[in-house]
């Protein structure tokens, strides 16, 4: 990646206001709009791609205060009890994008989100699983949730399961092996 390239990778308020332009709309109002037009969604389908872009930008830090605003986390949350797998996979996967930081990490472990993630790991949907053990491991960085509801043995031995799985190809199993090895004292057992 070029030095360029990384540092253009976030966003902040001149860069913003160079790519929205004169005529553009302000990131907190396409955000605001976003979460209006998931509400009122009639198909899954259009559910599906707003809860994917509404993700996307969980991923760079100049959104967080709109996302929060905006409770876009605690939506994210709410799909995760959704039967559709694509609105939990976005859904997990926009947590694991924002969880990297202490604030957003204490809003989803205030609001549900641990065991909504934990109930992800049994997930047949290869992301979704990748996703929430990332999530977890974010989590327990921030220190802002009660490490024995994430580490309990019945988590330990799904997240160890996945340590050695080879379907989801090698940064699958590490991302599994890395929380242990951090944050579950017995990790050597696996």
């Amino acid at each position: 990646m070029s030095l360029y390239k990384a540092v253009t990778m976030f966003t902040n308020d001149q860069r913003q206001a160079e790519r929205m332009g004169k005529y553009g709309t302000p990131r907190q109002e396409h955000l605001q709009d976003l979460v209006t037009r998931f509400q009122i969604a009639k198909s899954e389908e259009e559910k599906e791609k707003i809860i994917a872009n509404l993700a996307n930008f969980a991923y760079d830090p100049y959104n967080y205060a709109f996302l929060r605003q905006l409770n876009v986390l605690e939506l994210f949350i709410d799909c995760l009890t959704e039967p559709n797998e694509r609105l939990i996979e976005f859904g997990v996967g926009g947590i694991c994008n924002a969880v990297a930081v202490a604030e957003n990490a204490r809003i989803v472990a205030d609001s549900g989100g641990v065991p909504a993630l934990i109930g992800c790991l049994s997930s047949p949907v290869r992301n979704t699983v990748k996703y929430a053990i990332a999530g977890l491991y974010y989590l327990l960085e921030s220190g802002c949730c009660d490490r024995r509801e994430i580490l309990k043995a019945e988590v330990v031995e799904l997240i160890r399961n996945y340590t050695g799985a080879g379907g989801g190809g090698a940064g699958f199993g590490n991302l599994a092996r890395v929380l242990l090895d951090k944050h579950y004292a017995d990790s050597t057992a696996y």
